[in-house]
Order: structure tokens, then C-alpha cells, then sequence
């Protein structure tokens, strides 16, 4: 019989023929005195699970891992930790969809959590990926996971996040879909009729995202400057419309507005003071808001999108969504010229490097444009124009005039 002392442990032989091992310990999180008992075939496997278990209190983990299932704290951390959280109440929101849809749902959820493994996580992204959820959705999926195990470690529950030694899923990028200056322009030929033709308007033009369109109230807009400002977004949280700020301070900015917008808002305030002289009390009250409802509520988000829908529909135009014209917007104003980083701004991207790799992509004109000058730079040592100046240039055409 091998036989240690109380910090150290002890290790005993057990009459089947078995080895226990047992040890007292300090809890690193309640302070509170504990003792943990470990067993095995033979009294060096015994050894070396207590010195594990030494091993991870010299660190402040858990002398063992939780026997709760991931579904059974994923459901506690939604209520706790993610509540509390700093993040946005859209966020919150979707990442407890996804940790009930595609976590406490799925297998893994019913793994206990001093049992979850690396490769537990690895095959539940195989999974999801098998199951053909778009990259985006799979990277979403994950990051809630470890989000959820980060404060797992943190409480005690095991020592260490399995998912952080999984690879981050890449989500590969594609370019945006746009719609030709043309093509714009009949989209919003066919919504001139719809009430929220100045919601399209404003997103077609400046750019904008279907909930900060929404989101607009007449203290973010000068007309007479022909300017708006960007200061919240609407989406719909647990059931109802929330005004929230946006999520990085890159999306609050200032966005110039083309004549015919300031028109339509124009139009707009107008009708607006007449529906709430009409309405009187029974106006929905949102009379800050630049868009509303008939009967003054908020306009969902959605209603927009079936509006770019319908439109685009009638224009025989397919897979057009109103974030659609956003992409057609930045992608007008980069091949206008516009740098790159003022498109940025524009948009609101947090990094040139996002607006890169969703616009980046060269018209075919564009591409022969470029191809051609470099090749006659090439072929001529004297440059494009011979060596000639402007004004000999300006010259030898009146020259050929008169001829």
C-alpha cells in the first residue's frame, strides 16, 4: 500500500484489485476544502490522474470537469452570462437562436462537459456543413459554443475550452451581387408606387441597410444641407420593433442625399403632417420617425425587403433584395472613381479590407481599359500621347479641323 499525505495524496489498493487514489485540496473559486478520489488498473495510472488533478489547481482549474451537459449549460450561460453581456440585444438574440436551433438540439448538446472533447467540436462542424448550412452559419455556430465553454472555464466548470483548440471555420467570401445603373432605375420605377418608395430611395442612393433606413427620424436628416445621419437601426427583437445603435462607431456617419431624395423626403414630411392631422389621437405616436406606417408605427424591415422583392420581380430582374441595391450603390461609386476608403466610410465597413473583398472585383471594361493603356505605354517610350503636351495635342486637333 502506497500511502501519501493529505496534500500530496494517498493511494490505495482495493480488495477487487484495483487502485484509489485520494487527495484533499483547496477549491481555487469557493476556497472551500474539498476532497477528490480517482481510481484506476494499476497504481501508476492512479499517480498520474492525481497529478493531474494537482495540475490543474496550480493553474485555478477545476479539480475536475462538470458532469452537466453542454445543452444544460448553454441553457444556464443564455440567461446569465450572455443576459449580461455587453452586447447587442440583436446579438444576444441571435445567438441564443443559434445555440437553441444548432446546439442544445443537435447531438453535441447531450455530451457532458468533462467529457467534450476537440473533436467533439470537429465533427459537429462537420455535421453542420454536411447538412448544407451556408459557411457564415457554421462559423456562427461555433463561435457561440466557445463563447458559451470561455465562460464555462471562467466559472470552474472544466479547465479548459475544447473549442479553442478547433480551428475557427473560414467562411469563404463572394463577391456581391449588383444590379447596373439601369437595372437600379427600373427597380425603383416599379416601387414609386409603394408608400416606402423613399425607403428604397434612400437605400439605392446612399447605400443604406434596410434597418437604419428604417431606423431614420427627422433629427438625422437636413434637408436643406442635403446630409442624414446614420445614428440607430430597427430590427426586430423578441417579437417587436427595437430602435438599437449600431453595432461598430464606423456605421454612424454622415451620408450626403442626391436632389431627388431630398425631393421625395420633402414629399414625404408632407404627407406625414397631413395623416397626422387626419388621424389625430389615433396616430401611432412615431412622429419623429421619417418613415411610418399609415396609421404612425414603425415600418418593419421586412416590408421593405417584399417591396425591392415586388419590384424587382416586375422589373424581371431576379434575386434582387434590398441589400441588393446597397451592393449596387458601392459598386456605382468605385467604378465612378470614388477611393475605396470613402466607400468605406460610406457604407460603414469597419476595415477597407471588408469593402475590398466584397467590391473589389474590375468590370471587363474596366480590365481593357487598364490592359490597353499599360500597352500603349508599353509600345510607346514617348508614353500615350507621343510626348506631346495638352495644349500641342489641343492644337494639332484644331489644326485638323480647318483642313
Amino acid at each position: 500500500m502506497d500511502r501519501r499525505g493529505n496534500h500530496e495524496g494517498s493511494i490505495t489498493k482495493r480488495p477487487n484489485g484495483t487502485y484509489q487514489g485520494r487527495m484533499r485540496y483547496t477549491d481555487p473559486h469557493t476556497g472551500s476544502p474539498k476532497r477528490i478520489s480517482v481510481y484506476g488498473k494499476t497504481s501508476q495510472e492512479v499517480r498520474d490522474k492525481l497529478q493531474e488533478v494537482r495540475d490543474r489547481l496550480v493553474v485555478g482549474a477545476p479539480a475536475r470537469d462538470a458532469k452537466d451537459t453542454v445543452a444544460q449549460w448553454l441553457r444556464v450561460w443564455c440567461e446569465s452570462s450572455l443576459e449580461a453581456s455587453d452586447r447587442k440585444a440583436t446579438t444576444k438574440q441571435l445567438y441564443s437562436a443559434t445555440a437553441r436551433k444548432h446546439l442544445m438540439a443537435r447531438d453535441i448538446g447531450e455530451i457532458r462537459l468533462d467529457r467534450l472533447r476537440p473533436s467533439h467540436v470537429e465533427a459537429m462542424i462537420v455535421d453542420l456543413r454536411r447538412r448544407g448550412l451556408a459557411d457564415s452559419t457554421v462559423r456562427q455556430v461555433y463561435v457561440v459554443l466557445r463563447a458559451a465553454l470561455d465562460s464555462a472555464v471562467r466559472d470552474g466548470l472544466i479547465g479548459k475550452n475544447p473549442a479553442a483548440s478547433v480551428q475557427r471555420p473560414r467562411v469563404e467570401r463572394h463577391e456581391a451581387h449588383v444590379l447596373t445603373p439601369s437595372s437600379v432605375r427600373d427597380v425603383l420605377e416599379h416601387a414609386r408606387t409603394s408608400r416606402y418608395y423613399g425607403v428604397v430611395l434612400a437605400i439605392a442612393s446612399c447605400a443604406l441597410r434596410r434597418g437604419e433606413a428604417c431606423a431614420l427620424a427627422w433629427k438625422d436628416v437636413d434637408l436643406d444641407n442635403a446630409e442624414l445621419t446614420v445614428t440607430h437601426t430597427l430590427a426586430l427583437i423578441d417579437g417587436r420593433l427595437t430602435l438599437t445603435t449600431p453595432k461598430s462607431k464606423r456605421s454612424r456617419r454622415r451620408i450626403p442625399m442626391t436632389p431627388e431624395l431630398v425631393a421625395e423626403l420633402r414629399a414625404v414630411r408632407k404627407r406625414q403632417k397631413e395623416e397626422r392631422l387626419r388621424l389625430g389621437p389615433d396616430w401611432g405616436g412615431h412622429h419623429e420617425m421619417v418613415f411610418t406606417t399609415e396609421v404612425g408605427t414603425l415600418v418593419s424591415p421586412r416590408n421593405i425587403l417584399r417591396v425591392v422583392e415586388h419590384a424587382a420581380k416586375a422589373a424581371e430582374l431576379e434575386g434582387v433584395g434590398a441589400h441588393t441595391l446597397r451592393h449596387s450603390a458601392a459598386t456605382a461609386w468605385l467604378e465612378a472613381g470614388v477611393h475605396i476608403k470613402a466607400v468605406a466610410d460610406l457604407l460603414g465597413h469597419g476595415s477597407i479590407a471588408v469593402t475590398g473583398d466584397l467590391y473589389g472585383h474590375t468590370s471587363q471594361d474596366q480590365a481593357r481599359n487598364a490592359v490597353a493603356s499599360l500597352g500603349m505605354m508599353l509600345a510607346n517610350p514617348k508614353g500615350v500621347n507621343g510626348g506631346r503636351t495638352d495644349d500641342e495635342i489641343i492644337a494639332d486637333e484644331r489644326i485638323k479641323k480647318h483642313v
